[in-house]
């Protein structure tokens, strides 16, 4: 089913969300793979899932590890892409071995005149109101990097942000199972639904 924009989902965590997104269109899924962030997956879970999918692109979430570890991890995984939690030196950042994407702050209208300029996209979680001055720092952004936007699990919203900014894509978060294989679908299929092309 094609959409509007390119669709990112985040953290996923379970092999119902891995199988309902890949086959609902998503893009690309990510896989929060550092121990220091909450509901991360040891490389096995994450190659078991993966095992499972086929046509998205695999990331993963990544904060405090250094570039040694992110690589051996990445090289583990087979991962496309990561998406680092918090910037990094620019030499940090070359020795990186995947293409990396990179996190804004929530007060990211006061650095788009200083972002880095080697992540192939940043990422950034929306607000739930958002300022003319927000509108103005997302046109910049985009300007300069593919910008994938967050704007929660809200249908109409998405959808307004995907005609109305030029995005790379639009990211969602994905869930957590009742029990296993057990999991409600409901807002993430309304947010896919939302973004099909009539």
């Amino acid at each position: 089913m094609p959409h509007l924009v390119p669709i990112l989902i985040r953290g996923i965590n379970n092999l119902s969300d891995a199988r309902y997104c890949a086959g609902m269109g998503a893009d690309k899924l990510t896989f929060v793979l550092d121990p220091s962030l909450p509901g991360h997956l040891d490389t096995k879970a994450v190659k078991e899932l993966a095992g499972w999918i086929a046509g998205v692109e695999l990331i993963g979430e990544f904060d405090q590890l250094s570039a040694h570890e992110i690589n051996a991890i990445s090289a583990e995984c087979s991962l496309d892409a990561i998406l680092l939690r918090t910037p990094r030196t620019s030499e940090e950042l070359a020795e990186i071995a995947p293409p990396v994407y990179l996190e804004l702050p929530a007060d990211f209208a006061a650095l788009s005149q200083s972002l880095p300029t080697s992540p192939i996209g940043f990422v950034l979680e929306l607000p739930t109101s958002e300022t003319p001055e927000t509108r103005v720092a997302l046109q910049q952004i985009s300007a300069l990097k593919p910008l994938w936007l967050g704007p929660g699990l809200h249908p109409d919203r998405a959808r307004t942000l995907a005609t109305s900014l030029p995005l790379a894509g639009l990211v969602f978060p994905s869930g957590d199972e009742v029990k296993p294989g057990l999991r409600d679908f409901d807002q993430l299929e309304a947010v896919f639904e939302a973004l099909e092309i009539d």
